[in-house]
């Protein structure tokens, strides 16, 4: 064997953000060299298999060694992998062989996640440091409750947020009544409190909000917070084990008030509103199909609705995977028992396409079409619509870039509307990745749909309307997916266009557009907003950026202030925010600005964490009981992290 180092581990349980695999001997051969700057022939996160390999080595050792990996991943692997900024920084760890502690530039490619390998410790873990941690841990989490006979639930009202709203269909509209807020409070809006969370870098969920209380999914945190409305202190909290993925779904079932959300590991858990007790936990996965769980899933009478993404995209930059495998899929479990009534696949399983990489590795297909969010209900029709993702590899297929009719008591296809044939793209076509395999066809622009299709009643129709990171603005017949009308903004990119989702009420759907460059340099963030009735321009919001005084928190200022999370439309106000931590709300007849607030600030909170704000983005953005919520921070993709919950209200 040459100066090549090569190790497989699998990995046997994902939690708190570590994985830990089974220990390696290491064959003795001999070979030296230095690591540092050596780039990974491997690193790939599939399902609960990790593979690393280095070359080349130090040298091999004849006998086995105990020790950790800890490494760090760009901002954008760690969003795709599921693993946050603040946990390659402090808690991934891979209990494997020796400790290499890898260090990456901002992301731009796989190749470019450049490492320095230069240190081989062999570490011990000492059983005062552990519980040192877990006493820290402890604390903050202590001072976050508030005092014990303040800890009630009370869910006798209907809530007044969730994300899919009550009926499911998406619409991230809010009446007066709903709210408790009017169009004239948002003129009035102050900072109530603040809630952080340590080793936290991202505040991507949405919450739900029943009377006096915010339940909230801190994902990178790995809890689930009820939090007192009035002063923000907890009155329970859910510790999982794991990192949470999805925002929270909600209802009352068999009389009892239920949240519903994904973690990392692929699982799905139910617990009690009034207590934060456990229902069940059960697999969300489709069978044979290893994706990650990023949407939300939805509560609808007797099942959850559970959409399925993939890690394909990132795996496709590993120059040995045969790329590429899984696919998107949805899968509806029992609500009161987690056991699995029907699962729909976006394509067939893959398999090898007589293909070769450049490389000479075999290629996989079909593969891709994931399914990032919120699946979308419609009672009437009987119902659901899910958007898809890109394909990950060839063949392509005409459910990537789509959206796609099932039947909710079935599972069943009725319908295919899709946005964009023949985009292929993996992490690999970042640098002309070998796993990029560009036919004739091959459009490879990476143009998901990342937001939920929205159901409208716009006057005399129903309407389903998308934003697609294209910058394409789509309506459609749910009847039957036909094209009514569509509009476009700018370029779109990879992280741009309408990255995470639209709003609407019955006379507009407002799209927010980030467009960081666009591809040709035709930048147009901002807040756009058009008549739903016939897909005309209404008016439109073009942000500039704002670094006076500003720059020394936000990296990368000049570039990084477009529209990203997605809108919330409450009374006549249409609240959305920047990716510079800027927070913003207008009013949605005239694009009037009744409200701005910087957020990438430091805070004092209620608990005593150190808070800081950054980018906001995502579906961070919520209101409810008579005030707003922002999390603040978003620390993937190369943007600005934060660790904040704030909440604001009108002064008196």
């Amino acid at each position: 064997m040459s100066d090549c180092f090569r190790c497989d581990w699998t990995a046997k349980s994902i939690y708190d953000g570590s994985i830990t695999g089974q220990k390696q001997t290491l064959p003795a051969e001999g070979g030296s060299g230095s690591l540092s700057g050596h780039l990974p022939q491997v690193l790939a996160l599939t399902g609960e298999t990790v593979r690393i390999h280095l070359q080349p080595l130090l040298g091999w050792y004849s006998k086995p060694i105990s020790c950790i990996f800890r490494f760090r991943l760009t901002n954008a692997l760690s969003e795709l992998a599921g693993i946050s900024q603040a946990q390659n920084r402090e808690r991934c760890n891979l209990q494997l062989t020796g400790i290499f502690m890898f260090f990456t530039r901002p992301f731009r490619s796989f190749t470019s996640f450049c490492l320095s390998l230069s240190t081989l410790t062999i570490l011990g873990m000492s059983t005062s440091l552990a519980q040192a941690q877990q006493e820290a841990k402890e604390d903050w989490v202590g001072a976050t409750l508030c005092a014990v006979n303040d800890r009630s639930v009370d869910l006798s009202q209907a809530p007044s947020f969730t994300y899919t709203g009550a009926d499911g269909n998406n619409p991230r509209y809010l009446s007066a009544a709903q709210s408790g807020l009017a169009t004239a409070d948002f003129a009035n809006l102050e900072l109530a409190w603040a809630v952080a969370f340590p080793a936290t870098s991202s505040m991507r969920a949405a919450p739900v909000i029943v009377g006096s209380t915010v339940f909230y999914s801190a994902t990178d945190s790995g809890r689930v917070f009820a939090l007192d409305t009035a002063s923000g202190c907890a009155k329970w909290v859910y510790e999982p084990g794991t990192r949470l993925r999805s925002s929270l779904a909600y209802d009352v079932v068999d009389d009892e008030g239920t949240l519903v959300f994904s973690d990392q590991t692929g699982m799905i858990h139910s617990i009690k509103a009034a207590s934060g007790e456990i229902n069940w936990v059960a697999s969300g996965q489709a069978s044979g199909n290893q994706g990650m769980l990023t949407g939300t899933p939805v509560i609808h009478q007797d099942r959850v609705i559970v959409p399925v993404s993939g890690s394909g995209v990132i795996t496709g930059g590993n120059p040995n995977y045969e790329c590429c495998e899984n696919h998107g899929a949805v899968t509806a479990l029992n609500v009161r028992t987690g056991e699995k009534i029907w699962e729909y696949h976006t394509m067939p399983a893959a398999d090898y396409t007589g293909m070769v990489s450049a490389t000479g590795v075999k290629q996989r297909g079909p593969s891709g079409a994931p399914i990032w969010t919120t699946p979308t209900i419609d009672a009437q029709r009987s119902q659901i619509y899910v958007t898809t993702g890109e394909n990950t590899s060839h063949p392509t297929t005409g459910t990537s870039d789509a959206v796609i009719a099932l039947d909710l008591k079935t599972g069943e296809e009725l319908w295919v509307f899709q946005a964009l044939a023949n985009d292929m793209w993996n992490f690999g076509c970042s640098a002309g990745g070998p796993n990029c395999i560009i036919l004739d066809d091959t459009n490879s622009v990476d143009f998901d749909f990342g937001g939920p299709a929205v159901l409208v009643d716009a006057g005399d129709r129903e309407l389903l309307v998308a934003g697609q990171k294209s910058g394409d603005l789509w309506a459609l017949d749910p009847d039957t997916g036909a094209l009514v009308w569509n509009q476009r903004v700018g370029e779109g990119t990879a992280l741009g266009g309408n990255h995470w989702g639209i709003t609407t009420n019955s006379e507009r759907a407002f799209m927010t557009i980030n467009d960081p460059g666009g591809m040709n340099g035709n930048s147009r963030p901002g807040l756009y907003s058009y008549f739903l009735g016939t897909g005309e321009p209404s008016w439109f919001y073009e942000v500039t950026s704002d670094c006076e005084e500003r720059s020394a928190r936000l990296r990368r200022c000049e570039s990084i202030y477009g529209f990203s999370a997605q809108p919330l439309i409450v009374d006549g106000a249409v609240i959305t925010a920047g990716l510079d931590g800027r927070l913003f709300a207008f009013n949605a007849d005239s694009g009037h600005t009744l409200f701005q607030f910087d957020t990438a600030a430091d805070f004092e909170t209620v608990n005593g964490v150190k808070g800081y704000g950054g980018s906001i983005d995502s579906h961070s953005i919520a209101a409810g009981s008579g005030m707003v919520f922002v999390g603040s921070g978003y620390g993937s993709f190369g943007q600005v992290p934060g660790n904040v919950l704030l909440a604001f209200r009108p002064a008196d």
